[in-house]
């Protein structure tokens, strides 16, 4: 089945914050708000396409700078779509709040850093953690009082060395803003000050296969993680064994990705249509301490091509199809060639653009 059921919308890639992990010291892009006409053909179009239930807008800009943002989620609302936001909630207002609420938004996942005050600004630069938790909260009474199902409040925390030590504290904020959910995600290093703070320098993957004398294959059940259980099972997992959790392994989940699978696409503030959120604009960042380069991907422009027009164009049909398969090379395991520098093509001869590197298809980042 290849059904459009999901699509995310970045209304600008201009952002109140200069963020330390940010892909913006990573790039050399324009900066824009995306123009009514995108939107409204987007919005139009999407009526082609039923199956199609959430809107999302995040990408990598703060949706709260586009001055018309509460009726792009108004628009969307009135067409039936759940819509969904991700933002640093420093900009929102009372006002602005209202605006949101009475727009009809479902869903409201800000971006926390650090479970204290310095912790979360040495991260977010200019980002004051009890003005956010105030924000959200306002953002959820407002919404308590006005539906009779208040909006879903989450949390995305990106996992480093420095702040995992933070990451059991988010539950109590979590409790004060009546969180529903805690995304985690690695971080994604776009700086060579980064490449030190992943958590996942030995294993990204594991590998399928049966187990052998030299690494045998653990087949664990169900089992609490409690203080008692704790200690042995870290001990286990440390030296990085072959797993196997209710009979499935972790490299299941390997060379799947979570965009083409779920059927979305992404248009960037320009109206550009990519796969992926990972292919919406071109960066530097490191693999494993490798430098890479990933360049942009696009398959289509609003208004000037419609949404269908753009979804069964022959070349997004077929790259979508090879996605599916993953037929790729495995660069994140091996990284030991000139193609690995960049995402232009890999050694089982796939085209313009390989996914053999890319962490959201490894499970190692994740997008609210």
């Amino acid at each position: 089945m290849d059904e459009l059921s999901k699509i995310y919308v970045e209304p600008t890639n201009r952002c109140n914050l200069e963020c330390v992990t940010c892909i913006r010291h990573a790039w050399d892009e324009p900066l824009g708000d995306m123009a009514w006409s995108v939107y409204q053909s987007l919005i139009d179009g999407r009526a082609d396409f039923p199956e199609a239930k959430t809107i999302a807008f995040a990408g990598l800009g703060e949706p709260l700078l586009h001055e018309r943002f509460p009726a792009m989620v108004g628009l969307a609302h009135e067409r039936g779509l759940r819509t969904e936001m991700t933002s640093n909630a420093l900009l929102l207002t009372p006002v602005l709040a209202a605006r949101l609420v009475e727009a009809g938004l479902d869903q409201f996942t800000v971006s926390v850093d650090g479970a204290s005050g310095p912790s979360h600004r040495a991260i977010r630069p200019g980002a004051c953690l009890e003005t956010i938790t105030a924000n959200v909260q306002m953002l959820h009474r407002m919404s308590a009082e006005a539906c009779a199902t208040p909006l879903k409040i989450g949390i995305e925390f990106v996992a480093m060395r420095r702040n995992l030590h933070e990451l059991p504290a988010l539950r109590e904020i979590a409790d004060r803003l009546r969180a529903s959910f805690i995304l985690v995600t690695n971080v994604m290093p776009y700086t060579a000050e980064l490449r030190d703070e992943i958590l996942y320098h030995m294993g990204p993957t594991s590998h399928d296969g049966e187990g052998a004398p030299y690494n045998p294959l653990w087949i664990l059940p169900h089992i609490d993680w409690t203080r008692e259980t704790e200690g042995p099972l870290s001990a286990v997992m440390r030296h990085r064994p072959k797993l196997s959790f209710f009979d499935t392994g972790p490299a299941q989940r390997n060379n799947y990705c979570p965009f083409v699978q779920a059927g979305s696409m992404v248009v960037a503030w320009h109206g550009g249509v990519s796969p992926c959120p990972a292919l919406l604009h071109s960066y530097h960042c490191f693999i494993r301490s490798r430098p890479k380069f990933f360049r942009r991907c696009e398959f289509g422009r609003l208004p000037g091509r419609s949404v269908r027009a753009i979804w069964t164009d022959p070349a997004y049909a077929a790259f979508r199809e090879r996605v599916r398969r993953f037929d790729f090379s495995p660069c994140t395991d091996c990284g030991g060639c000139d193609l690995g520098e960049s995402n232009e093509e890999d050694c089982f001869g796939n085209p313009f653009p390989v996914c053999g590197d890319c962490l959201w298809a490894r499970g190692i980042l994740r997008c609210a």
